[in-house]
């Protein structure tokens, strides 16, 4: 897929904790303004003043999978239609720290949260009217390219160890992740051509390298 600067852009970061993503992303935000693109940097679960407040929830408040997925989602829904939807109709690149692929990731593989709710969610979430002037209620809004920064669980918990006061998700242990590195890896399967898989125990440099030539591949950065 190519575009021109008239279209916008919707790229996921996606990987554990640990794996080095935010630090790419925003790099990768200042080369597309570089080349002179307008950029809306966001996360999730968060992007809107009441996503900011269910993430909180999600991030430290103990409860089942369906309450944590479906707060997620609500989150998300009101950051489709009030960030990313507007932004892509502006024509501008959205860059995202996480998307979907994270909640059936951390939700359905770590937390072995049933995948067919999840589908459900996302659905509902993505189809109708997630872009009321562009997108068929048949279309789910996705991201046009997904990175997803690999990362075996055993590293990333060394590099994180001490950084800083761990959340209830980076507090898990190591098979956890195991089982979310799993849910990555089915996404990546059912959707090949939107992932770009990045080996994230490289340097910084080389990570970073690597980065942008998908992007430069892509024809989206010269």
């Amino acid at each position: 897929m190519r575009s021109s600067s008239l279209e916008g852009l919707f790229i996921s970061f996606e990987g554990i904790d640990g794996a080095g993503k935010s630090t790419h992303i925003a790099a990768l935000a200042d080369a597309f303004r570089l080349a002179g693109r307008t950029v809306t940097l966001t996360r999730e679960p968060g992007g809107t003043p009441l996503a900011e407040k269910l993430r909180a929830l999600v991030l430290n408040d103990a409860m089942d999978p369906l309450t944590e997925s479906l707060l997620i989602f609500a989150a998300r829904r009101d950051h489709l239609v009030s960030v990313i939807a507007p932004a892509l109709d502006r024509c501008e690149v959205v860059l995202c720290d996480r998307f979907t692929d994270a909640t059936f990731a951390y939700q359905g593989g770590g937390r072995g949260f049933k995948l067919d709710v999840l589908r459900t969610l996302e659905t509902w979430v993505q189809g109708e009217n997630s872009r009321q002037s562009k997108e068929s209620s048949e279309t789910l809004l996705q991201p046009h390219l997904t990175v997803w920064f690999d990362l075996s669980p055993e590293e990333a918990a060394q590099r994180l160890a001490g950084a800083r006061l761990p959340d209830k998700f980076e507090a898990q242990p190591v098979e956890f992740f195991r089982r979310v590195a799993g849910g990555y890896e089915d996404r990546l399967q059912a959707d090949p051509q939107r992932f770009a898989r990045i080996d994230a125990s490289q340097t910084r440099e080389a990570v970073w390298n690597d980065v942008k030539q998908v992007f430069i591949s892509k024809g989206w950065l010269s």
